[in-house]
This record gives structure tokens, C-alpha cells and sequence, in this order.
């Protein structure tokens, strides 16, 4: 499908029959970079044009206050499309695949290029960026971020699997990947540079270039500190960002992080 482009790109995109990132049967990711660069294409190649919104107050005839390269139109949906954006300021762009049972707390925006997984909740003032894969059943609590990517085209976006809880004013950029079941501690923030602290299998985990930072299943992360490096630093009791994977899921943690069923 190397050929689609422009409209018949986001078409797809958002059907959900071409990802930019797919997890292959040995659970390893695969960027799908040209899928990335027809992405660019389009941004290259597009006027900018007046994005009109319903509800919208014009300030003068024929005005708005909106305005957007010409495919990128924010998504409608439809009563079979089986999707809830609740009304409030949420926005989804064109190109952006949301599945069935999907629920948007308004302020919300997913980017072009993003996947959101079956019975998902983006809470508000939320933020799934630009190429972003979410898995089915995750939570995205309040104000959590997870940061989108376009360039370079063979750069993993960041990845979240299936049944994560992101807690309210996360982080996650870089490339980082969840792997299933993982759950953020609010406030956690993850980039390819963090250096994560397994306390439960005593083990250090980083990022490289060729393979950004790595959260094993059902593990359990608060954010921490660590000394800072340096007679000087340790002298003032200095610290730099880290974070520690404290647990691995169990039942509590299981009934802490459920959906509320009743408000989907």
C-alpha cells in the first residue's frame, strides 16, 4: 500500500488499515516510515486554507479563526462509527484512527497519524500526539502527554499496549513503549534519555538510539530521583529525574486503576 497519498492516505489512516508502527508476531514494533513520509508529504505539498467549524462566531463575513493545511479537517463521526466525544473543545485531526467504544473528555486533541485502540478513555486536557500508537483499554488520565513524532520518518513513535493506566500529568515522549498492563504513578514523565530503576528484579533500564527506553508489562512506575553526578552536585545534595518501577501489578492494583464502567 506504499502508493496511497493525500486523501486516500488519511482514509486509511483513519479505517485503521495502515499504522504508522505495527507490532509483529515476536512483539517487536516496526515504524512504518513511508507511511510517515506521505504524512510530511502532505504538510509539504498543502495550502493553508480556513478550517471551518460549526458553532464558530465569525467575526466578519466570510471569517474564522481557524485556519489549517487544506486535508487536515477536523473528524466528524457518525452513530455506527461507535465513538463518544463528549462536547467541550475536543478535537480530533484527519487522519487520526479511533476505534469502536473510545471515549474523548473534553479538552482533548489526538494528532494525524495517531491510533486509539478499542474502549480507550482520553481524558481531559489530554494530549496523544502525532503518530502515537494506544492500545485498547488504556486509561490517559488528566493532562497526561503523550508526545507525537513526524521526523525523522523511521523514528518510533511513542507506543502504549493494551490495558496501561497513564496517571494525570504524565509524560511520555521519545519513543518510549509501554509494553501491556503497565501503570504510570501521576506525575511520571518518560523520555528516550530516563533512567528507569527495576527495585523488584534489581536491574537499570535506558534507552539507546536504536532502541528507545523499554517499560516491561504490568510493572508498576513512580517517578524518583537520583544524585546527580559530580563532588559538586553531591556536596549540595543534588538530584536529577529518574523514575522507579516499584511493583508488578497485582489484584489491588488491579482495582485501583479500573475503568469506571459506569461512565462509559
Amino acid at each position: 500500500m506504499s502508493e496511497l497519498q493525500g486523501e486516500a492516505l488519511l482514509d486509511a489512516l483513519e479505517a485503521g488499515t495502515v499504522r504508522v508502527a505495527e507490532r509483529g508476531a515476536d512483539g517487536r514494533w516496526l515504524v512504518n516510515a513511508w507511511v510517515k513520509e506521505a504524512i510530511l508529504r502532505i504538510f509539504r505539498e498543502s495550502p493553508v486554507v480556513a478550517a471551518h467549524v460549526e458553532a464558530t462566531i465569525l467575526v466578519n463575513a466570510g471569517a474564522t479563526p481557524f485556519r489549517d493545511k487544506a486535508p487536515l479537517t477536523i473528524r466528524r463521526f457518525r452513530e455506527h462509527d461507535g465513538v463518544r466525544v463528549v462536547p467541550g473543545g475536543s478535537s480530533i485531526r484527519r487522519g487520526a484512527h479511533v476505534a469502536k467504544n473510545v471515549v474523548c473528555m473534553p479538552p482533548m486533541y489526538v494528532n494525524i497519524g495517531a491510533w486509539i485502540g478499542e474502549g480507550t478513555m482520553i481524558d481531559s486536557h489530554a494530549l496523544v500526539g502525532s503518530c502515537a500508537q494506544v492500545g485498547a483499554r488504556v486509561h490517559v488520565s488528566a493532562a497526561a502527554q503523550i508526545g507525537g513524532v513526524l521526523e525523522p520518518a523511521n523514528a518510533r513513535p511513542v507506543i502504549v499496549e493494551d490495558d496501561c493506566f497513564i496517571g494525570g500529568n504524565c509524560g511520555l515522549y521519545e519513543g518510549v513503549l509501554l509494553r501491556s498492563g503497565v501503570v504510570l504513578a501521576s506525575g511520571t514523565i518518560l523520555s528516550s534519555g530516563t533512567v528507569v530503576y527495576d527495585l523488584v528484579n534489581h536491574v537499570e533500564l535506558r534507552g539507546t538510539r536504536e532502541a528507545p527506553l523499554e517499560i516491561p508489562a504490568r510493572a508498576v512506575v513512580v517517578p524518583g530521583a537520583r544524585p546527580a553526578a559530580g563532588a559538586w552536585a553531591n556536596e549540595r545534595g543534588l538530584s536529577v529525574h529518574c523514575a522507579l518501577i516499584v511493583k508488578y501489578r497485582d489484584e489491588k492494583t488491579d482495582r485501583a486503576t479500573a475503568l469506571e464502567q459506569a461512565l462509559r
